[in-house]
């Protein structure tokens, strides 16, 4: 059968991928959205693009119905399910069977014999794979379990035999703590996959996390595709992969592909699945779970193969054999790929939401391949995953390689809210796993180093953020004497010259709790900053691609800052982190929204309004005060740009409002 249609029944950046090798196939290609994706970037990767309902996905991605409703409106031929979502749903792909549509994915009954992990298990046995000793039954009485827990002996590990992504799973170290950990264990289970049973494991000290990707067609072929290490992990969530896996023979390798091969063929499998393994520190591999989907990861397998892993789906779903044999694959190099999230690692990786305001990447390359769903100015919301995008990266060896992720982590600026690209920096940069030591307790056993306690900003920082301050004044006045009818007027100048009189601008920054001072010097040819640890020389010009060239006491460098509204993002390069600054100086905070994305009466921040001191209709003068809002714990006056009327005003006080909603309507006079 040829796939002339596809329906892709995701969303983000995996949509965006399928939609991309769809395309060069000459695939049509359908996409489906929710309320919250309407403006997305998969909708606009795609063809087509079909609502199916409002933005919690249990009433639009995870809707069978309305999806499959789509397909037959569409006239899809096929449907992929991507990865999440519905893509392991044994009903869904019998939903799509009924309804004469291609499921781009394993058999219904090759998920489900992998759907419960204790089943799995026991077919796994029967195959022959390696199981970690432990006990994967049926019965579930307390007093049972226990017995099996002391029989495996101390530490064990309680799983959730339905589950996955660390839900109902406990680590337990002595007997003592067994009963209520299996309290726990059972009720997180519950309430996750509506199934409290679980199963218990010999937990493994220090162990590696090592899968390997499996293709197989309806032909009876099946390959393995190589390895993949995943054992650096954040509540037994992925962080960082690469493939091939550091340290790995050729023999074991064969044989850890042979047991996937065979995992596989136990359970008539087709298309494309992963195995995954525990490996111990002798080097012994257990069986895990086998995802019977495409992976997140699976970019890092199509860097060293040179393979597109959804092609070979689609081409196996349209009944083709596999293109290649295992004695024709082989492994090119060395790949990593980092999963960069909206979140705060320093607040236990709490997911962050908001607006945006930046997203720049490295160019795309043989070598650096960028992932991703969302665009600058997109919103990532509490309704899906807070993966922004995959940065993935190749080179000739795993040293090479990982330069290039350093580098690509350099080139990434994102800016809006707080994200966890500097720890993937300070992963990347880690001595232990630039040397392969990598295991599943890797970021627990290096925290400190990971996950620094929080330092006031660097003076460095803070010169970049006074610079790119006085940047923006000097690009406004350039711009308003280009307006006006006497371009050369010196009212337009900002050079700071004054009559008997050294001019200086005193600016005040929010950093984290604390307030921070710089003042700025006019020089003749720059500025002399005073800063926390003291005074330094300063040069200020605009670089490529919204740098700023910078000298700072005579040292030249490049450096990115982002601002929008009141906050800025500051990138300093040369290995500092990057840093969330917030200006707060009230004088200064009405002009700063006229000069910047604060003109458009935008939020700057998410915050509370407090005051509204106009009525809608009111006629207002240029720097009259608007509205008051509170962020980061200050108070930040939204001012009017000019003379004008406003003609709207879209929150009242006591109102939460969301970084870059926008607060009102204004009309400049004529």
């Amino acid at each position: 059968m040829t796939i002339g249609t596809l329906l892709i029944a995701n969303r983000g950046e995996i949509a965006c991928r399928v939609a991309r090798t769809a395309r060069r196939m000459g695939i049509r290609t359908i996409a489906v959205y929710s309320d919250a994706d309407a403006g997305s970037l998969h909708v606009a990767s795609c063809d087509e693009a079909w609502p199916i309902g409002p933005a919690p996905a249990r009433d639009s991605y995870l809707r069978r119905d309305a999806i499959l409703d789509v397909a037959r409106k569409a006239g899809a031929d096929a449907i992929h399910p991507g990865y999440g979502f519905l893509s392991e749903n044994a009903a869904f792909a019998k939903a799509c069977a009924a309804a004469g549509i291609l499921f781009v994915g394993p058999p219904a009954g090759a998920i489900e014999a992998m759907g419960s992990k204790s089943a799995a298990k026991q077919l796994m046995e029967k195959a022959g794979v390696p199981l970690v000793p432990g006990y994967h039954g049926e019965d579930q009485d307390a007093a049972f379990l226990e017995h099996q827990a002391n029989r495996i002996g101390y530490p064990v590990l309680i799983k959730a035999s339905a589950g996955g992504g660390g839900k109902g799973m406990k680590v337990v170290e002595k007997p003592v703590d067994f009963a209520g950990q299996l309290a726990s264990a059972k009720r997180e289970a519950a309430a996750s996959f509506g199934d409290e049973q679980v199963l218990i494991e010999k937990y493994l000290i220090r162990p590696r996390h090592i899968e390997i990707q499996v293709f197989a067609d309806s032909h009876g072929n099946c390959v393995s595709l190589f390895e993949r290490d995943c054992s650096v992990q954040r509540r037994h969530q992925k962080v960082i992969e690469e493939a091939p896996a550091p340290g790995m023979t050729e023999e074991r390798r064969r044989e850890m592909g042979a047991a996937a091969v065979a995992a596989a063929k136990a359970i008539g499998y087709v298309g494309a699945g992963t195995v995954e393994f525990i490996v111990d520190a002798g080097g012994d591999f257990f069986f895990m779970e086998m995802n019977t989907r495409l992976q997140v990861e699976h970019p890092v397998t199509e860097m060293i193969t040179g393979l597109d892993l959804v092609e070979w789906q689609l081409r196996v779903a349209a009944g083709e054999a596999l293109p290649l044999r295992q004695e024709q694959l082989a492994i090119g190099g060395h790949a990593f790929e980092v999963r960069l999230y909206a979140e705060d690692p320093a607040r236990d990786f709490v997911p962050q939401t908001g607006r945006l305001a930046a997203l720049r990447f490295p160019a795309e390359s043989a070598s650096v391949r960028i992932d991703t769903g969302v665009r600058e100015g997109d919103t990532v919301s509490v309704h899906y995953d807070p993966m922004i995008a995959k940065l993935i990266v190749h080179g000739p060896d795993r040293a090479a390689a990982l330069a290039r992720l350093r580098q690509a982590l350099r080139g990434t600026k994102v800016a809006g809210f707080t994200t966890n690209i500097d720890f993937l920096a300070a992963l990347a940069g880690h001595p232990a796993f630039a040397a392969g030591e990598v295991h599943t307790g890797f970021i627990a056993e290096h925290e400190a180093e990971l996950l620094p306690a929080e330092r006031p900003a660097e003076d460095t920082h803070l010169a970049l953020a006074a610079l790119a301050f006085m940047a923006d004044r000097q690009r406004a006045a350039c711009e308003a004497a280009a307006l006006s009818g006497d371009p050369s007027s010196p009212w337009h100048a900002v050079t700071g010259w004054r009559l008997n009189d050294e001019s200086h601008h005193t600016l005040r920054f929010k950093d984290g709790e604390a307030e921070r001072e710089v003042t700025v010097h006019f020089r003749r040819e720059g500025y002399r900053l005073d800063l926390p640890g003291g005074s330094r020389d300063a040069t200020v010009a605009a670089g490529s691609s919204g740098d700023m060239i910078v000298t700072l006491d005579g040292v030249r460098s490049a450096a990115t800052v982002i601002r929008d509204g009141l906050e800025l993002t500051v990138f300093p390069g040369g290995g500092l982190p990057s840093r969330r600054l917030a200006l707060i100086d009230p004088l200064l905070a009405a002009e700063a929204m006229a000069e910047g994305q604060g003109a458009r009466f935008t939020a700057p921040m998410p915050g509370k309004i407090v005051q509204v001191l106009i009525e809608a209709g009111a006629s207002v003068e240029k720097g009259a005060a608007l509205i008051v809002m509170e962020a980061m714990k200050m108070e930040h006056t939204i001012a009017a740009p000019a003379d004008g009327t406003v003609s709207e005003i879209h929150y009242q006080v006591g109102d939460l409002v969301e970084d870059g909603a926008e607060l009102l309507s204004f009309e400049r006079s004529a």
